[in-house]
């Protein structure tokens, strides 16, 4: 994955309608091809014209923009976070339907949720919870799972958590075949998750 400047727009790790019926073909079309486009040309014009920060990864961008010149911050901040934040959460998605294999996250997610179905009603109404446009989060914090939110762009703190799954809950994610019902939206998403990629993500967070 592009992962310095000059940053590009890798495929989608599946077929634009392999999420179907949950997620339809136009959105992630959208999605993927215009709104994340988007923030990765901005990214890349902004460092065009900055080039003492080409060095920098994508993760570094975003663990080091606070510390930028002041003018730099907000845009840094919000075009890194664009790229990040959608390209992890379209790897954490998958065709529907098939096996599931993630028994280290489940059982620690029965210790700390009470049970998988627990954690999923406690997503939602976290991802219902973001006012106006943001993500959910399932990150794990010293081998700790926590659920949090985040505004616009923001990620989840880089530096102190490993994120391991997240929601897009901006309108543009869902309003073309869910229009403004965004709770409709999580249900469907919860069918197309990738547990196998959070649990990989997961075992990484625990050094294994």
């Amino acid at each position: 994955m592009s992962n310095y400047y000059p940053f590009i727009n890798t495929p989608l790790p599946y077929a634009y309608d392999a999420l179907e019926p949950y997620i339809d073909e136009k959105t992630m079309h959208l999605h993927h091809d215009r709104h994340l486009q988007t923030y990765i040309d901005n990214l890349n014009k902004l460092l065009e014209e900055n080039p003492s920060l080409q060095q920098f990864s994508l993760e570094e961008l975003l663990t080091r923009w606070c510390r930028l010149p002041q003018h730099l911050q907000v845009s840094v901040r919000n075009n890194a976070g664009g790229v990040f934040n959608h390209r992890f959460y379209f790897d954490s998605m998958k065709k529907p339907g098939s096996p599931c294999q993630a028994s280290r996250l489940f059982g620690e997610m029965s210790l700390q949720f009470k049970s998988p179905e627990d954690f999923k009603s406690q997503f939602k109404e976290a991802a219902l919870s973001v006012f106006g446009s943001g993500y959910a989060w399932l990150v794990s914090h010293g081998g700790r799972l926590k659920i949090i939110t985040t505004a616009n762009q923001n990620t989840s703190p880089l530096n102190s958590m490993t994120p391991l799954l997240t929601i897009d809950v901006w309108e543009h994610a869902y309003y073309l075949k869910h229009y403004n019902v965004r709770a409709a939206y999580i249900d469907d998403w919860f069918h197309v998750i990738n547990w196998e990629v959070v649990e990989e993500r997961f075992l990484v967070s625990l050094g294994l």
